[in-house]
C-alpha cells in the first residue's frame, strides 16, 4: 500500500498496519476505498469509532483461529506476562543509573549525624547496587543464580554496626534517632515492631521487641534496628543505607513493558496464524504454550500476594524492584524451563504446513 497524497487516505493505511502483511497485500488497497468512500467530504482524519474497530480487528485477525474464543484469552496473557519480563528488564537496565553506594567514610560521617555519641565499629560496603552473596554477580554464578539459588540475588545495602558505650536502652535510642533524623532532613516513617518474643530461656520477657526505624533523604534509605535490650554482647544495633528507586525506572519500565507486550502479542499471533490446523504440530505447539504460561505466571501469582503483604506490613522507604513481585530470579527456573517450551514451540512454528488454508477475514464493523 505505497503511500499518497490523501492524508486521510494515508492515515487508514497506517492503522491498517495492525494487519497481518498477507491481509493488507490481498485486501489493504480495497478496505482503504471503502473507508474513503464512506468518509465526509473534506475529513483528514480517521472517526475514534474507526480507529477503535481497525485496531481491534486488526490485532484479533493477527491471531488467526476465527472460531476460537480462546486464542484471545492466550494472547493477553501471553502479552502481559512478556511486557512485565521486559518492562522488569528494563527497569533492571535503569537501576545503573542509580548513584553508588555510600563508601565507609561516608556511612561513618552519617552515623555521627543521625545518632551522636554512637561509634560505627564495623561497616561493610558492598561494592554493587545488587548483590549475589554480598558479592558482585559474576558470569560464573549466572548458572546457580537461574537455576534455583536465585532469591540470594538482593538489593545491597551498606551496613554499620553501631555501639555506645555504657549502651543505651532501646526507648533512649529511638528517641535520639528519631529526633536527629527529623532534624537533619530525612523523612521518618513509624517504627516497625518486630512480631513475637525475641528471646527464649526462663528469663524471656515476650514484651521485648526489635523495633526498626525506617527513614529515607533524598535517593537513600536507612532502615536502623534497635535490639530489645541492647548491651555489649547481645544483638548491636546496626544502621543500613541502600539507594531509592531512580527515577528513570518507571519510564524506562513503562516503556520496556509496552514494547514487551506488543511483541509478545505479535509472535504469538503468527505461531498461532501458522499452526492453525491442519498443521501437524498443532496439538504440540498448543501444548508447549500451556506450559511456558503456567510455568511463566506461577511465580508471579505466588510472589506479588506475599510481597504485597509485606508492604503493607512494614514501611518500605525503598520498594523492593519490579523482578521481585514477579518471583524472578527466586524462582527463574520456572521462567528458563517456560522459555525452553516457548522456543520449541516456535520452532516448530516454523515448519511448513500441509495445507496454507484460505486467508482469514475480519469485518470492521
Amino acid at each position: 500500500m505505497p503511500p499518497t497524497g490523501d492524508p486521510l487516505a494515508n492515515r487508514y493505511r497506517r492503522l491498517l498496519l495492525c494487519y497481518p502483511r498477507k491481509w493488507r497485500r490481498l485486501r489493504g488497497e480495497e478496505m482503504v476505498a471503502v473507508l474513503l468512500a464512506s468518509a465526509t467530504p473534506g475529513r483528514t482524519r480517521p472517526t475514534p469509532r474507526e480507529t477503535v474497530n481497525l485496531l481491534r480487528h486488526g490485532l484479533r485477525s493477527r491471531l488467526g483461529r476465527p472460531a476460537s474464543y480462546s486464542v484471545v484469552a492466550c494472547a493477553v496473557l501471553t502479552a502481559v506476562i512478556c511486557g512485565l519480563f521486559s518492562a522488569a528488564l528494563a527497569s533492571w537496565v535503569a537501576w545503573q543509573t542509580a548513584r553508588p553506594l555510600p563508601d565507609r567514610a561516608e556511612t561513618t560521617a552519617l552515623v555521627a549525624e543521625v545518632l551522636p555519641g554512637y561509634d560505627a565499629k564495623e561497616v561493610d560496603a558492598p561494592t554493587a547496587l545488587f548483590t549475589y552473596y554480598s558479592q558482585p554477580l559474576r558470569l560464573e554464578n549466572l548458572d546457580s543464580l537461574l537455576l534455583g539459588d536465585g532469591g540470594e540475588y538482593q538489593q545491597g545495602a551498606v551496613v554499620a554496626v553501631v555501639t555506645a558505650v555504657p549502651p543505651a536502652s532501646q526507648q533512649e535510642t529511638l528517641a535520639l534517632a528519631q529526633r536527629r533524623l527529623r532534624e537533619t532532613g530525612w523523612r521518618v516513617y513509624p517504627p516497625y515492631v518486630v512480631p513475637g518474643p525475641t528471646c527464649t530461656g526462663i528469663s524471656c520477657d515476650p514484651a521485648a521487641r526489635d523495633t526498626t526505624i525506617f527513614a529515607r533523604r533524598g535517593d537513600t534509605g536507612l532502615d536502623l534496628r534497635l535490639p530489645a535490650r541492647p548491651s555489649v554482647d547481645s544483638t548491636p544495633v546496626t544502621v543500613a543505607l541502600r539507594r531509592a528507586t531512580p527515577p528513570a525506572v518507571l519510564p524506562a519500565g513503562v516503556l520496556g513493558g509496552l514494547i514487551g507486550a506488543v511483541a509478545g502479542w505479535l509472535v504469538f499471533g503468527w505461531a498461532s496464524r501458522r499452526t492453525e490446523r491442519p498443521h501437524f504440530a498443532a496439538d504440540a505447539v498448543t501444548v508447549l504454550h500451556t506450559i511456558t504460561l503456567l510455568l511463566w505466571w506461577s511465580p508471579a501469582v505466588l510472589a506479588a500476594p506475599q510481597l504485597l503483604q509485606h508492604h503493607r506490613d512494614e514501611p518500605h522507604p525503598v520498594w523492593h524492584p519490579l523482578w521481585e513481585w514477579l518471583g524472578q530470579p527466586a524462582l527463574s527456573l520456572f521462567f528458563v524451563v517456560g522459555a525452553g517450551c516457548a522456543l520449541c514451540g516456535l520452532a516448530l512454528a516454523t515448519l511448513p504446513r500441509r495445507d496454507p488454508g484460505p486467508l482469514t477475514t475480519t469485518a470492521t464493523g
